[in-house]
């Protein structure tokens, strides 16, 4: 490791934990609270009360047919070597056939964890056109050429016609008219075969990467991307596996025979759990916002609910194509089923991945779109399910990068995550909308596969929207305060754990005739804004069966430490917290009501990456709107000059969109963490 990016670390995990007031932890050489799977050193650094671990679950190399075709050429070993550190080469905007490769990227601060995730419903394909020995005659096929060239005329580079060809038939919409997959259908084309390799390409990465040393200071997880989209509707999963006992090929859209999670679950259950010993799985939905409704389906039956609680977990919170806790309409003072002014955060115009799908209206917005809502109706429906809650989902964020650079979400430096799709900048700005996405955080006592495996199926996990604040939550019935609070004592975290349940848990047995009371804390990221406040986000349900939230700020406030940003260099002004924490008790609290809370802890203002990379074109965002119309015409004449738009592209003009004219688009945003829920469940009587 770098010593300078390892005396930062050294430095900041001794504020931290001085912070949170973690007391003297146990040796590993005692017995973990999590199983053994696989054969490997010890860690040096455990702790017993739980550490936390940043990392990547969703991420794409040029292994994802939708990566290389825009000149992506990092492959998954290049993607972990990012992740610990090293640079990867990015496309330009002029790459064709992936060269040149001018643009560089590397992070700051490596991740502690990551899993590539590449689509495996091409991976056949991918195989035979990019990775085959060059000279083969299937290399010179038709879709093979398309693929490597990003051409469906010879000479016009147009990836977004490849893309259209290759991923938005039949395999990826069954229910669409279309040939299946036109390559593996030639004569004498194995893609199944092809696939298998690819595949262990993909595990030989992942080993290749792990740190089985003492140190365990990066951990890999083998993993893929389900990719269903029926009309366009995103029923995507991301599927991680525990460790390299896996399954002989990817179960696939194509396997499933369709966009059926159900029968992904049943495959998954009979060729790993059951199938091959030793080997464990989960299964992470993402992108709930452009689901179109149908990412989370009322299930079938108790069993098929029970499948979907144990095999998801976890769902995506934000990744680069937005955000899906919830949503609020600026403009027309609407949101879908809130009122919560904070939903206006990173949100797309559509509610499916259609690239030509209309804008919909708030009112019209599908209400599971959004994972509030969601969490919520979970309550509702777990009577028809025999008590089982079928939406019991913790919370993380990833980046979904097709760049092959996972935990790539700096605002300032970020230069897109799709190639020369969105290489800077017109390209980039043209999708204003995108952004560079979260991050994934799990509290394990090491960084090991069993542990963070473990973390993320008991939803110890939180999700960032791409910076790095370290956050606590904690429920149960008799936490301090008054007298000596909680937030005071050093021992703090091992009486929360001891007197109850961190994030992602129920929480336990009712005392007496108590109320709930939840310890949150967090201190900020370094290398971000300071804190502006925790937020406590309730939903519950009442005798009728309705549903209901509630968001309640419990530390901090956004006018104590007032905060901002010099509109004209985007630097933050003075203002905030480094660090909050905080006993709540919910004094609104029914007994016969079963509820769920999670904390959300604001950063203060910083800029948005689009109005940083607007101002470094010449258009500010912060100027009167005539004068940023002017500024805009400028730079979409000089980008036309230059070649990088067609005649008649305003991509610039996307730097004038603000808070004052577009009910979702922000100059500034308020980077941000949500933790996974605990939920209350009343105690049935005879």
């Amino acid at each position: 490791m770098n010593v300078a990016i390892a005396a930062r670390r050294a430095s900041f995990w001794a504020a931290t934990l001085l912070c949170l007031a973690l007391p003297a932890v146990a040796s590993a050489s005692s017995k973990p609270p999590f199983e053994r799977t696989e054969a490997r050193e010890a860690c040096t650094s455990y702790e017993k009360l739980r550490q936390p671990f940043f990392g990547e679950t969703h991420l794409h190399t040029s292994f994802s047919f939708d990566a290389y075709v825009y000149s992506v050429r990092n492959d998954p070993n290049a993607a972990y070597a990012f992740a610990k550190g090293a640079p990867v080469k990015l496309p330009a905007a002029s790459a064709m056939g992936g060269r040149p490769q001018a643009r560089t990227a590397r992070l700051t601060r490596p991740l502690d964890f990551a899993a590539v995730t590449d689509h495996s419903e091409l991976f056949g394909a991918m195989q035979l056109c990019t990775r085959s020995t060059r000279g083969t005659p299937i290399r010179s096929a038709f879709e093979c050429r398309q693929m490597i060239t990003g051409q469906i005329t010879p000479g016009k580079f147009n990836p977004d016609a490849v893309v259209g060809e290759w991923a938005l038939n039949s395999l990826l919409r069954p229910d669409e008219a279309g040939q299946l997959q036109p390559l593996c259908s030639r004569p004498g084309v194995d893609c199944n075969r092809s696939a298998v390799s690819i595949w262990k390409a993909v595990q030989d990465a992942a080993e290749a990467y792990y740190d089985r040393s003492s140190d365990c200071t990066f951990t890999t997880f083998v993993a893929y991307e389900y990719t269903a989209q029926p009309q366009y509707a995103n029923l995507h999963r991301n599927v991680i596996f525990r460790n390299d006992k896996v399954i002989a090929s990817p179960i696939s859209n194509v396997t499933t025979n369709g966009p059926h999670p159900t029968v992904l679950w049943e495959k998954l259950r009979q060729h790993c759990l059951e199938g091959t010993p030793g080997c464990d799985v989960l299964t992470i939905p993402h992108n709930a916002n452009v689901s179109g409704g149908l990412m989370f389906p009322d299930p079938a039956n108790a069993d098929e609910a029970r499948e979907r609680a144990f095999f998801e977990p976890l769902t995506e919170i934000i990744q680069h194509k937005g955000a899906s806790e919830c949503r609020w309409d600026r403009l027309s003072g609407t949101g879908v089923q809130t009122t919560d002014e904070q939903c206006t955060f990173e949100q797309l115009l559509t509610d499916t991945l259609n690239p030509s799908g209309p804008d919909v209206p708030i009112d019209d917005f599908p209400t599971r779109n959004f994972v509030r809502n969601v969490l919520k109706d979970g309550l509702a429906l777990a009577p028809k399910y025999e008590g089982t809650n079928p939406f019991k989902y913790g919370l993380i964020g990833s980046t979904d990068s097709h760049n092959g650079d996972p935990g790539n979400t700096v605002e300032s430096s970020f230069q897109g995550h799709a190639g020369t799709k969105d290489a800077p900048v017109a390209p980039l700005i043209d999708h204003i909308r995108t952004a560079p996405g979260g991050l994934a955080v799990v509290w394990a006592e090491e960084n090991s596969r069993d542990s963070i495996f473990a973390a993320m199926r008991r939803k110890e996990a939180y999700g960032t929207s791409g910076t790095r604040p370290v956050v606590r939550f904690f429920g149960g019935w008799d936490y301090e305060v008054k007298g000596r609070p909680l937030c005071r004592q050093r021992d703090q975290i091992e009486v929360a754990y001891a007197q109850g349940v961190p994030m992602g848990a129920d929480l336990p047995p009712r005392t007496k005739n108590g109320k709930p009371r939840f310890l949150v804390s967090a201190m900020r990221d370094p290398d971000s804004a300071s804190l502006q406040r925790i937020q406590m986000v309730k939903g519950w349900v009442d005798a009728s069966g309705q549903t209901h939230e509630r968001v309640m700020d419990v530390a901090g406030s956004p006018t104590a430490r007032p905060s901002g940003v010099d509109s004209r260099t985007c630097k933050p002004l003075p203002g905030g917290f480094n660090g909050l924490c905080t006993v709540w008790e919910d004094r609104n609290f029914d007994p016969k009501q079963p509820a769920f809370y999670y904390a959300r802890v604001l950063e203060n203002p910083t800029c948005r990456w689009s109005t940083m990379q607007c101002k470094a074109a010449g258009v500010d965002p912060f100027a009167k709107p005539k004068l940023c119309q002017q500024q805009a015409r400028a730079a979409n004449a000089k980008a036309q000059a230059k070649g990088e738009i067609a005649a008649g592209e305003t991509p610039f003009d996307n730097c004038c969109l603000t808070e004052n004219n577009d009910p979702f688009m922000e100059r500034t945003i308020q980077e941000r963490a949500w933790t996974s829920p605990i939920w209350y469940t009343p105690v049935s009587t005879p």
